[in-house]
């Protein structure tokens, strides 16, 4: 039996991250998963549910826990960026035959706040109480941060398919000092 590959994407994205990636292993005989974060299958030009706003890290880990246990087999983890982290809380659960992180955001203890970072968040930082609201980049920030290397059509294709994220989780990841959860 072929390995299963479980793929997390990352903030703002869906299912729809891994196409490529899942066309691909699929032709060499993966098993491949791609699941959707809770509160992320939605119209990206809709209203986000207010709850996303402060789902947690935890939160995540623990849905993306349960999609795991009902696979009855340990798959290779693959996550991207917010999804790495995710992954890699998974891994210390034990959940993982093996991880695969792509740019993984910083797990607690890593300050990774530098200049760049506080770029691409820029808009969200300077928002009062983004911690506890849905929040998605500007497509400038987008496009500095993650689709620069598209042409110019495609950033604003994948832009288009960009939705919500939780205020919670970005600041979990980026203030994690202050997270009194640890997520």
């Amino acid at each position: 039996m072929a390995d299963t590959l479980f793929m997390i994407h990352g903030m703002w994205g869906g299912a729809w991250c891994w196409k490529n990636y899942r066309d691909t292993f699929e032709a060499k005989g993966y098993r491949c998963i791609t699941t959707t974060l809770p509160y992320h299958d939605m119209d990206p030009q809709g209203i986000p549910d207010r709850a996303l706003g402060t789902t947690s890290l935890l939160d995540y880990a623990e849905f993306l826990e349960h999609e795991i246990q009902n696979l009855n087999v340990k798959p290779i983890i693959v996550g991207h960026s917010m999804g790495g982290l995710l992954a890699q809380i998974l891994g210390t659960r034990a959940l993982a035959k093996a991880l695969v992180l792509l740019t993984p955001a910083s797990p607690a203890g890593i300050m990774a706040l530098k200049p760049s970072v506080i770029k691409n968040f820029w808009s969200i930082q300077t928002t009062w109480g983004f911690w506890r609201k849905p929040m998605r980049q500007t497509f400038d920030e987008a496009v500095y941060s993650m689709l620069h290397l598209l042409p110019a059509k495609e950033q604003r294709e994948n832009y288009d398919k960009f939705v919500y994220e939780s205020g919670r989780a970005a600041c979990e990841i980026g203030y994690w000092l202050f997270d009194p959860q640890g997520a």
